[in-house]
């Protein structure tokens, strides 16, 4: 039996396997992620051709890069080779004792869990130990020797919820010379800049935001909200396009956190009654995530959001959003046009921006030439020239695509079609020869065209230009680890008007997606095809409702269609399609 298979249940099985524990150096990675049914031969054989023609990456790093295989089977075969154990948490026997070795926030920024100590050595658990920096910092803060062992992330990050549910205040408030009685009222005099700066660059208060930032990260959060009430302030993550409150912290502890995340972002730390926007960039894992950075007053402090731009979540393959088959091939024969305008269409959070990317990665695999105006660059991606704007210099997206035109492009990728004067130019473009792409806050793809019309736009030129407008949302995916049979509300079923005998299902609600029931989001659409019947109802001035039914008649299969059909797959809840229906 692989060592990585066998039960550890408590500290006794623990200590018996870590020194039982034998290394396989001779065995290759590829072998065992081949073994374990992680990657098939042929995966690994070409993966192994690809790293041939470059031997600076890594096995691991390149499986994982091609989509073959997810960082932790990798890490999981990287501890069989190397004799390190694999620890389900979730049948491990966790004590107090070992827990309180390591201070929380360093727990949670490097979500590592002590389980236990063992002949004088601390063992903990890690997503990857071979994370080196983790465990010199172990080492460092409890003058221990540390051995790792493997552990899922998700499992990590349930433990550190569950043993730090509260993050240590003492230290900070000791440090901060703050009674928990103290007054929660703003002074009457603003400290100095110098002494702000030196508050919130103390050690205490910069692990803070490291493992506030760290758990979003691990999590897969889309942002994080901060949030000051009267005598609390209140951390949540947004999740699956849902916020969900993670911790608390003393109210007195604001004011330094406020200015650390100023810091970061390069923003005015003296400011305190003027909205800030910034921008910073944290490593994790050896990669670089870009945080934007919003910060408003409010009556009781200073609010602040920091949305997480994170390429291996918002950078994904098309194949991989979650169309259904016929609106993914009818999405891959319109971006090969070599000119006209695609929208992508929907309320702010549907995952709009998500989409485009998706879209040029797909496209820039012909090598076009493809420049981008966007407010803001979101992604930076290697072979696209991209445009900031900057309204307040005059720089908007008109005055961008003007120069564009001039710049010899193939594809032009918009990023929102905010005014009459840009969607003037961005249909000038498509009709003197290049493909249009970009994004348009209407609720459903009839309605676009209409709306298009109201900018301006003469329905002759329209006609001509526009290639299709994809609608879409995120839907909520149901969790695999708790899905079980839904009853169903008979009123949603009445509504939605689906069989009262037809079985569905949604997640219960389990540990591993923090009692939610669901687990990750895939884009649900509906795409409107430019048909030449399409094209003449455009050049009559026709409404939504008529364009809508024409549509259906040639082929288009409403967004709640394909999100029902999601659900008799068992991939989502009748309530998540319901609330589809409301939007």
């Amino acid at each position: 039996m692989p060592i990585n298979q066998i039960p550890i249940r408590d500290i006794s099985d623990l200590e018996r396997t870590v020194h039982e524990a034998t290394s396989r150096a001779n065995v290759l990675l590829g072998e065992l992620l081949v073994k374990s049914k992680a990657i098939t031969q042929q995966q690994l054989q070409e993966a192994l051709a690809i790293q041939n023609r470059d031997r600076k990456q890594h096995l691991g790093e390149l499986l994982v890069e091609l989509g073959l295989t997810s960082h932790e089977q990798v890490n999981i075969a990287l501890a069989e080779k190397l004799g390190i154990p694999y620890v389900s948490l979730a049948d491990f026997e966790l004590e107090q004792a070992p827990i309180s070795l390591i201070p929380s926030d360093i727990a949670m920024q490097y979500n590592i869990l002590p389980l236990a100590v063992i002949r004088g050595t601390l063992i903990i658990a890690m997503e990857n130990p071979f994370d080196w920096e983790a465990l010199e910092v172990v080492r460092f803060n409890t003058n221990q020797n540390v051995d790792p062992v493997l552990s899922s992330a998700a499992d990590i990050s349930r433990a550190l919820n569950k043993f730090y549910s509260s993050f240590k205040e003492d230290e900070l408030l000791k440090e901060f010379e703050i009674r928990d009685d103290a007054t929660l009222t703003s002074p009457a005099v603003e400290p100095a800049p110098h002494i702000v700066v030196q508050e919130a660059n103390k050690a205490p208060i910069v692990r803070l935001l490291d493992a506030i930032i760290a758990q979003a990260i691990l999590r897969f959060a889309s942002d994080i909200n901060i949030r000051p009430e009267k005598d609390r302030v209140n951390v949540f993550y947004r999740l699956d396009g849902k916020m969900q409150f993670v911790r608390t912290f003393h109210r007195s502890l604001l004011p330094p956190l406020v200015s650390r995340i100023k810091i970061t972002g390069q923003m005015d730390i003296a400011e305190r009654r003027m909205p800030q926007d910034g921008h910073a960039r944290v490593y994790h894992n050896n990669r670089g995530i870009d945080l934007r950075i919003s910060i408003i007053p409010t009556v009781v402090g200073e609010s602040v959001v920091l949305r997480i731009l994170d390429k291996e979540v918002g950078l994904r393959p098309l194949d991989t959003l979650g169309l259904a088959a016929k609106e993914y091939t009818a999405l891959l024969q319109l971006i090969s046009k070599p000119n006209g305008m695609l929208l992508v269409v929907g309320p702010t959070g549907s995952g709009k921006s998500t989409t485009l990317y998706a879209v040029l990665n797909e496209i820039r695999k012909k090598n076009p030439h493809v420049i981008t105006v966007e407010d803001p660059v979101e992604y930076h991606i290697e072979g696209l020239e991209q445009i900031q704007t900057a309204a307040g210099r005059g720089y908007t997206f008109a005055e961008a695509l003007r120069h564009i035109l001039r710049h010899d492009p193939d594809v032009i990728m918009v990023g929102e079609i905010r005014d009459e004067e840009t969607v003037q130019i961005a249909n000038k473009a498509a009709l003197t020869g290049h493909l249009v792409l970009s994004t348009l806050h209407t609720n459903d793809a009839p309605s676009t065209i209409t709306r298009l019309t109201d900018m301006g736009v003469e329905p002759y030129l329209l006609s001509s230009t526009l290639l299709g407008v994809m609608s879409q949302r995120l839907i909520r995916l149901n969790c695999t680890h708790c899905v079980e049979e839904d009853t169903g509300d008979a009123d949603i079923r009445a509504v939605l008007g689906v069989d009262t005998k037809a079985v569905f299902f949604r997640g219960k609600g389990c540990p591993s997606c923090n009692f939610t029931g669901y687990h990750g989001r895939h884009t649900v659409c509906e795409l409107l095809v430019i048909t030449p019947e399409i094209r003449q109802l455009i050049n009559t001035n026709a409404n939504a409702q008529t364009i809508r039914q024409a549509s259906i008649q040639s082929g288009m299969v409403p967004l709640i269609e394909n999100a029902l059909a999601m659900a008799r797959e068992a991939r989502t809840s009748l309530e998540e399609v319901f609330a589809l229906r409301l939007d």
